[in-house]
C-alpha cells in the first residue's frame, strides 16, 4: 500500500522535533545566528586592515604624483566678454556649440568612420582621421570643434558608433567682415590670437572654464560707430567698383581724442575663418602695411617751413626750375610758369616747391620734425603693433626731397592721419585708440604752434576751394573740408611703375576747427570715362571722399550748413 505524499512545509530552519526537549531548540536557535555575527565582524576587519595596509605602502612609496585615469582627457576653454561698439551695438560674443570627438576604442570599422565624417565635413583630412580613428589604443580625438547647429545635426545624423559631443563656447561675430580687421581672430580653444581678441586676453579679460558659461565681464567697448564704419565700407566697395580698384582702405579719426570711429581694409577677410588672415590682398591696409602715400605727405612739409622755417604762407618759392641731382631731375608735372607762395606750393601740389623746403630745412631738421609728428617710430594700439615705418637707409638731400613730396618714406595709413591730426587740431600730438575714452585723454605733446596748426588749415582749406586746388572735387555744400590729394606711384622692379599708384586724399572736418580727420586710399585704381583715363587722385579720391562725407556727416552731429542755420 503507497503512502500518500505530504506537502512541503517551510518553516524555521531547526524545528523541534515531537518529543525533543524544548530548551535545546531554544539554544540552537540562538547560537546559530551569533557565530555568523562574529564572522563577519572578522571579515570587515580583514578588509579595513587590507586597505590600511596598502594606504601604508603606498606613503612609504614616497610617490607624491596622484595619477587618474580617464577614458577622455580634461579639457579646459575659455569664455570672453561681448565686444561692442560705442552705441553699444553687438561685434562679438560667445555661443554654445557642439564639437565632435570621437572614441577609437569604440570605433567598429575605422576606414567606413573615417569615409563617412568626410563626406559630411570635406575640409576633413581623409588619411589622417583613418590613422588615428584605426588606433584603439587612444580613447580621445577631437574630429571638429565648433559645429554650426547645421553641422551639429550633419554629424548627429550618420549614427556612427564611437562618436560623440562636447559643448564649448565658440566665438561668433554678428558683423562678421565689417569689423573684422579691427576686432581680429580668436584659435579652436577661444583664445585671441589677433587683434582686439588678443588685447583682451592681454588685459587678462577672459575666464578658464571646462563648459561654456556667459561671461559675467562686461562689455568691451570699442571707439568703432559701426554706422559710419558701414557706410565707409561701403562707399569704398562702391568706389573699387567704379575704378576698377584692386584695394581701398578708409579712416575716420577724431582730431582731439585719437579715437578711431571708422578703420576699414578692402577686400576683407572672415573673421570666424583665421587662416584667411594669411592672403596677402586681404590683409589689413589700414595698420598692417606700410605705403608711400604721395603727395599729402607735402602737408606735413607744409608744417614744416611753417613751425620749424618761419615761412608764412604768402612765403615766395622760385619753382621754375627743375631740381637735379646726378642723373635724377624732379620737374613738376604741370608747370606754373612762375613762383608759387608757400599754400600754392600745397594747394597745386608742386614736387619742386616741396623739394626747395626740403632742402632749406636740411636733413636733421626735416628728420627731427618727423619724429616729432610720430612718423617715424612703429606705433601700436589695441587691435595689435601697427607696420613699422620703412625708413631710406641712406638719408641725404635727394632722400629728403623725395620724402617732402611723398616717396622714400612708407607709413601705415593709420599712422600718418595720426600725425597729421596733430597738425590740425591746434598743434598737440594724439595716439591712436580704438578702445572709447570716457573723457578725451590730455595730449601727449605739442608738435607745432596753435599758430602754424592755424595756417596749416587754412592752405588745406583752400586746396579745396582755390580753383587751382588738386582737391576741388572733395567740396560739398554744406560742409567745411579742408584737405590734399595724393598721387603715389608704387614701386616695382627695375623703379617706380607710373601706371600702379595709391591715389589718396586726406581730409579735416570742418576745416576751420577740425573734430575729425579722413583719409581715404584706392589701391591701383584705373582709369575711367568719366577721369579721361586719368588715376589722379583728385579725380577718384577725392570726390569719393565727398560721398562718404555727405553720408556719415549727419552720423557723427556734423549738419550741413543749410540744415545747422534753420536749425
Amino acid at each position: 500500500m503507497k503512502r500518500r505524499a505530504e506537502p512541503l512545509r517551510v518553516g524555521p530552519a531547526l524545528a523541534a522535533r515531537p518529543g525533543a526537549p524544548r530548551e535545546r531548540a531554544q539554544a540552537v536557535r540562538v547560537e546559530l545566528p551569533r557565530a555568523r555575527t562574529w564572522l563577519m565582524h572578522a571579515a570587515i576587519a580583514t578588509v579595513f586592515m587590507a586597505i590600511a595596509g596598502q594606504t601604508v605602502r603606498l606613503a612609504a612609496s614616497g610617490q607624491d604624483e596622484t595619477r587618474l585615469a580617464r577614458a577622455e582627457p580634461l579639457h579646459q576653454t575659455f569664455i570672453r566678454p561681448d565686444i561692442v561698439d560705442r552705441r553699444g551695438n553687438l561685434l562679438a560674443t560667445d555661443v554654445d556649440a557642439a564639437s565632435l570627438f570621437a572614441d577609437p576604442a569604440v570605433v567598429r570599422d575605422a576606414d567606413l568612420t573615417a569615409e563617412r565624417i568626410v563626406a559630411a565635413f570635406p575640409e576633413l583630412d581623409a588619411a589622417e582621421l583613418r590613422r588615428h580613428l584605426g588606433d584603439n589604443t587612444r580613447r580621445f580625438m577631437w574630429i571638429k570643434r565648433g559645429l554650426t547647429p547645421i553641422e551639429a545635426q550633419r554629424a548627429h545624423d550618420l549614427g556612427l558608433p564611437g562618436l560623440g559631443f562636447r559643448r564649448e563656447p565658440r566665438r561668433v561675430y554678428p558683423t562678421r567682415y565689417l569689423t573684422s580687421h579691427l576686432i581680429g581672430h580668436v584659435n579652436v580653444d577661444n583664445q585671441g590670437i589677433s587683434g582686439i581678441e588678443k588685447h583682451i586676453d592681454e588685459i587678462g579679460e577672459i575666464d578658464a572654464a571646462a563648459a561654456p558659461r556667459r561671461s559675467q565681464r562686461a562689455p568691451v567697448r570699442l571707439s568703432i560707430d559701426l554706422g559710419v564704419q558701414n557706410a565707409v565700407a561701403d562707399t569704398l566697395a562702391g568706389a573699387m567698383k567704379e575704378y576698377k580698384a584692386q584695394g581701398a582702405s578708409g579712416i575716420v579719426l577724431d582730431a582731439v581724442s585719437g579715437e578711431v570711429i571708422a578703420a576699414v581694409s578692402l577686400p576683407d577677410q572672415d573673421p570666424e575663418k583665421f587662416p584667411g588672415a594669411d592672403e596677402d590682398d586681404r590683409k589689413d591696409k589700414v595698420m598692417g602695411g606700410t605705403f608711400e602715400l604721395g603727395s599729402i605727405a607735402k602737408t606735413v612739409t607744409l608744417g614744416l617751413a611753417l613751425d620749424d622755417l618761419g615761412a608764412s604762407l604768402t612765403r615766395i618759392y622760385d619753382t621754375r626750375e627743375p631740381l637735379r641731382f646726378g642723373r635724377y631731375t624732379i620737374a613738376e608735372q604741370y608747370p606754373p610758369g612762375r613762383p608759387l607762395t608757400l599754400a600754392e606750393i600745397l594747394i597745386r601740389s608742386s614736387n619742386v616747391g616741396a623739394g626747395l623746403i626740403a632742402m632749406e630745412a636740411g636733413v636733421p631738421r626735416q628728420r627731427a620734425f618727423l619724429d616729432r609728428l610720430g612718423l617715424l617710430d612703429q606705433l601700436r594700439t589695441e587691435a595689435g603693433p601697427v607696420a613699422k615705418p620703412q625708413i631710406p637707409a641712406h638719408w641725404a638731400s635727394l632722400e629728403g626731397v623725395t620724402i617732402a613730396y611723398g616717396h622714400g618714406l612708407a607709413v601705415s595709413p593709420l599712422q600718418f592721419a595720426a600725425a597729421a591730426a596733430g597738425l590740425v587740431n591746434g598743434g598737440v600730438k594724439v595716439r591712436p585708440t580704438m578702445i572709447q575714452q570716457e573723457t578725451v585723454p590730455p595730449g601727449e605733446a605739442r608738435v607745432v604752434s596753435p599758430a602754424t596748426s592755424a595756417a596749416v588749415r587754412e592752405a588745406l582749406r583752400r586746396t579745396v576751394i582755390d580753383t587751382q586746388g588738386t582737391g576741388r572735387r572733395a567740396e560739398l555744400e554744406g560742409y567745411e573740408i579742408g584737405g590734399k590729394t595724393g598721387t603715389a606711384e608704387q614701386p616695382g622692379k627695375g623703379g617706380y611703375k607710373d601706371k600702379t599708384v595709391i591715389s589718396s586724399f586726406f581730409a579735416t572736418l570742418p576745416a576751420s576747427a577740425p573734430r575729425y580727420v579722413l583719409l581715404i586710399s584706392l589701391f591701383e585704381p584705373e582709369g575711367t570715362k568719366e577721369t579721361k583715363g586719368k588715376i589722379t587722385a583728385g579725380l577718384n579720391a577725392a570726390p569719393t571722399t565727398a560721398r562718404l562725407i555727405q553720408r556719415i556727416g549727419p552720423m557723427l552731429d556734423l549738419l550741413p550748413a543749410r540744415v545747422a542755420g534753420a536749425d
